[in-house]
């Protein structure tokens, strides 16, 4: 693998994880380097940093207040 792709992955340590999580990476990056922005966009999905990602944890959030919201009143009772 490139030497500045290595460096920008030791950089980066959620595209690193990302690389070692999916090792088919390894042979992408080797044979096209500027495919390292294709590999961002693998690591905001996988790492759910992406708006679809965001919105379901936004209602994942959402669902736990309301339950607990709930659980409260019936304490109340």
């Amino acid at each position: 693998m490139d030497q500045s792709v290595m460096a920008y992955l030791k950089a980066r340590p959620d595209l690193l994880r990302t690389v070692r999580k999916q090792p088919i990476w390894y042979r992408y990056l080797s044979r096209n380097p500027s495919n390292i922005q294709e590999l961002e966009k693998v690591a905001k999905q996988f790492y759910g940093k992406n708006f679809t990602g965001r919105v379901e944890k936004l209602n994942e959030n959402v669902q736990m207040i309301t339950m607990l919201v709930q659980l409260i009143e019936l304490m109340n009772e």
